[in-house]
């Protein structure tokens, strides 16, 4: 069984733009949203953990590595990458 883990963050944070690598189990994911706006960065991944929260729980993933963004800070990441 493959979990969408991009589909379930998107279904999760709707205006979220999700760039995903990895496989299905082990994945790295960049997360762009403006509900990340006035967030610390911890209270950002927590966001995106509570998109997969069951996923994770029973263990149809098992690491899921995660870099957020709002999307200002996205443009800059960008113009400096």
């Amino acid at each position: 069984m493959s979990i969408d883990i991009k589909a379930l963050i998107e279904r999760g944070l709707p205006d979220a733009q999700v760039i995903l690598s990895g496989d299905g189990c082990h994945a790295a994911v960049t997360v762009v949203s403006a509900q990340f706006e006035g967030k610390s960065m911890l209270a950002q991944q927590r966001m995106v953990y509570a998109t997969v929260d069951a996923e994770l729980k029973s263990g149809a993933i098992h690491a899921l590595s995660i870099k957020s963004y709002t999307p200002a800070q996205w443009q800059v990441q960008q113009s400096n990458g």
